[in-house]
């Protein structure tokens, strides 16, 4: 008898320790929402989205802001977070933000040195286009949306990235999709793209040539991990469970939850 308690006290203890550990698993993800320019409507909604899917999954924590306050390494005042307490940061942004050159070196350094996450969600490829370094970190810059919100072509590229498998090969969803300029397959790892033999390439927006107009990707930023969607300009969009289940997953292949094949591949 005493030797079957002492052994259901060890395995009281193993699970409570195992029960720790799994909640100090939690990452921690820094989503900021805020936009110099035009703003979009789905930007609560979303966040408040990827909130309750941390939640939801117990995989992360979610702290939301409407300024870049945190991306710095400089200690703040009172209880305030700073770069140093997340393991990836959200961006549903637009235009150019308030940030000093060292909040920008500090934030860039957090990506590239400290091997963290960056998610980008639709205009945060518009923001910052004076920045350069920004540019080359999330992969490419907007440059006009020829088609407005439509209902858009879409042909998934890499079946096997985390979040791709709930699509079928190529689908349809109303939605406004980015052209981008200053982007290059040879950095990125394409995941979506526009169908264009289905597209209205004769509309005068339409800038690209090659007929590669990436809907979705993920890249390598020296250690860290880059995720990019243009996908999320209606509130609908986040209603949807096959586009929660793909931001949930390409927030944990940032979060270095789960890994991938991001080698850059050419248009197939």
């Amino acid at each position: 008898m005493k030797t079957i308690r002492a052994m259901s006290v060890l395995l009281f203890v193993a699970a409570v320790c195992s029960g720790q550990t799994a909640a100090t698993a939690r990452k921690k993800l820094l989503v900021i929402g805020e936009e110099k320019g035009y703003r979009h409507e789905s930007v609560s909604h979303a966040m408040a989205t990827i909130e309750r899917l941390g939640r939801e999954t117990g995989l992360w924590d979610t702290w939301i802001r409407t300024d870049t306050e945190a991306l710095t390494r400089q200690k703040l005042e009172y209880n305030a977070k700073n770069l140093s307490d997340f393991d990836a940061v959200l961006f549903y942004t637009g235009g150019t933000l308030e940030m000093t050159d060292q909040k920008k070196a500090d934030f860039l350094s957090f990506i590239h040195d400290d091997g963290k996450g960056f998610i980008g969600i639709h205009s945060a490829t518009i923001t910052f286009t004076d920045w350069p370094e920004y540019g080359e970190m999330i992969g490419g810059y907007f440059d006009q949306h020829p088609w407005g919100t439509f209902d858009a072509p879409v042909i998934v590229e890499d079946t096997k990235f985390p979040g791709m498998q709930q699509f079928p090969p190529s689908f349809v969803i109303r939605d406004e999709i980015y052209q981008m300029k200053s982007y290059s397959r040879d950095k990125l790892r394409v995941l979506m793209r526009l169908d264009a033999g289905k597209l209205d390439l004769a509309n005068k927006n339409v800038h690209r040539t090659d007929r590669d107009f990436a809907v979705t990707w993920a890249k390598m930023y020296g250690k860290g991990r880059v995720y990019y969607t243009t996908l999320g300009h209606p509130e609908e969009t986040w209603d949807r469970p096959d586009m929660r289940k793909m931001i949930t997953e390409g927030i944990k292949w940032a979060l270095k939850i789960v890994d991938a094949d991001v080698t850059p591949r050419p248009l197939q």
